[in-house]
């Protein structure tokens, strides 16, 4: 079969998975006063549409930022303005300003799930195609693996089409920029992480790898040459893209900071829910918000998310090669979501696509990370009704992945890179056997499944001591978090201990 046909049945299957998502449930359907996230992306809809960019932010009497608040940069707003332009053509009530709180029906359930999908197909999935077919190794076969794995991890589409956000459009810009900087198209690149930033401010979590490494790459070509013309170049392209983005904002200073106080909200917390993370873990045990004052827990979340970011980030500022490029992002994100402060359960996913990326490369840890990342937000899946979905694609892309990747065959000690971990082994004494470190990872991988799948049932089937409510959300959360602190430290080993010269700058 052509590479072109298999291409095109991927990026069909990716479809047919979303759209049949999609046609599930989403959050807060039918749970009034608040609702969920599908009326908050209504109302942003709504809000854009009937009043001036200047009230977008601010609370008024036609817009009350505790229902729902418009709380991303400037670029979501106007993606939200472009879909209501949509809406009103179709029906007028779907953003009646004050009238159409809450306003619910399947018309309009489809034309919302159009829009990611519109979203999708126009940002997210040309981009993963890019990826896959020009900074993807291997045969056509690989490639394309690689591409149906990518579009089928169901992360990503259990939120946008279950959950109901548009996550596509961040991680499709950001997947944009890491193409562009595979390609050697620096500014283009830039451009577009930029766009990314200006979409969500979660992309802060990419935003350290990618200053490190085109910082050291013009740093190589030298600072006093075609160094800094480069490095001019891409900053000249950040500030423009930044300043047109905030164009309608930067008139009125008051009008800037209004927006920097809703997408920096440090008065929400240091978590929300039972987030898989160091803070949430370590509040089982140790109540962090209650001994620590709003402003300690900023300052505490800050330098612990600063030295876990340190060795990753120096390591490609001196070595800024695609490779590593790709493994800080990993680390970068994780370090983000594991120790930041304000990280929500669904932030798992800018961690999880620079591992998408990795998939060709490490594909067991990959897709055990992948697979991990999605069962930490079951309790979130649940609560939205999206068992059956949930169940579905988590053991399609399980099996697929695995199959098609080879996971379980291309798991050497040398196809880990667990050189670093074997090291360490020459310390334990002589007498003792040699450890098969590759077999020890397929066992844990085997147990991790196991787990997972005792978890997500006995969450579903058992109720939880009357003085443990939340038992069952504790224990995945816990569980996940220890996932997640195994596979930062062990792409921070991968990348640390990687060859100088493994690949070369693009």
């Amino acid at each position: 079969m052509e590479t072109r046909t298999l291409v095109w049945i991927s990026v069909l299957l990716g479809v047919i998975v979303r759209w049949g998502v999609s046609l599930n449930s989403y959050s807060g359907a039918g749970k009034p006063p608040m609702f969920g996230d599908y009326e908050a992306q209504r109302h942003w809809q709504e809000v854009t549409y009937n009043l001036p960019v200047q009230e977008w932010y601010f609370n008024t009497t036609e817009n009350e930022l505790s229902y729902w608040g418009l709380d991303y940069p400037p670029l979501t707003a106007f993606h939200s303005l472009l879909c209501a332009h949509v809406a009103k053509l179709i029906n007028p009530e779907w953003v009646e300003l004050q009238g159409s709180r809450g306003y619910e029906s399947p018309a309009h359930k489809l034309f919302m799930r159009a829009t990611v999908l519109a979203a999708d197909l126009l940002v997210y999935i040309p981009a993963v195609l890019l990826y896959c077919i020009y900074l993807t190794n291997g045969s056509t076969n690989k490639k394309v693996s690689t591409l149906l794995c990518i579009l089928l991890y169901p992360g990503l589409i259990l939120i946008d089409y279950g959950h109901f956000q548009y996550n596509g459009v961040s991680l499709g810009l950001a997947l944009w920029g890491v193409v562009g900087l595979g390609l050697g198209w620096d500014t283009l690149g830039s451009l577009a992480f930029s766009l990314a930033l200006n979409y969500k401010q979660m992309e802060l979590y990419h935003a350290l790898p990618f200053f490190c490494y085109l910082l050291g790459k013009c740093a190589k070509q030298g600072l006093a040459g075609s160094g800094l013309f480069s490095l001019v170049k891409i900053a000249g392209t950040v500030l423009v893209t930044f300043a047109l983005c905030w164009l309608p904002f930067l008139s009125d200073a008051q009008q800037a900071l209004q927006v920097l106080r809703r997408i920096f909200p440090v008065a929400r917390g240091l978590f929300e829910d039972k987030v898989a993370n160091a803070w949430c873990s370590l509040n089982v045990l140790v109540k962090i918000r209650s001994i620590l004052s709003s402003d300690s827990q900023v300052y505490l979340s800050l330098a612990v998310t600063l030295l876990a970011l340190a060795p990753s980030s120096l390591r490609l500022l001196r070595t800024p090669t695609f490779w590593q490029f790709k493994l800080a992002l990993v680390n970068s994100s994780l370090a983000f979501f594991l120790f930041s402060y304000q990280v929500h359960e669904k932030s798992i996913l800018l961690p999880a696509l620079p591992v998408c990326l990795l998939l060709n490369d490490l594909p067991l840890m990959a897709i055990w990370f992948l697979q991990v990342s999605t069962f930490s937000m079951l309790p979130l899946l649940l609560k939205d009704g999206l068992l059956a979905p949930y169940v579905a694609t988590s053991l399609a892309f399980l099996f697929l992945s695995t199959h098609l990747l080879s996971a379980l065959e291309r798991c050497t000690e040398d196809q880990l890179r667990l050189h670093a971990y074997r090291r360490l082994t020459a310390w334990l004494p002589a007498r003792l056997p040699r450890l098969d470190l590759a077999r020890i990872v397929r066992w844990k991988f085997y147990v991790s499944v196991v787990l997972m799948v005792g978890l997500s049932v006995a969450s579903v089937t058992l109720l939880p001591p009357a003085g443990l409510p939340d038992l069952f959300p504790v224990l995945v959360s816990a569980f996940s978090f220890l996932h997640f602190l195994g596979t930062f430290v062990y792409f921070n080993i991968v990348q640390l201990s990687a060859p100088q010269g493994k690949q070369k700058t693009k």
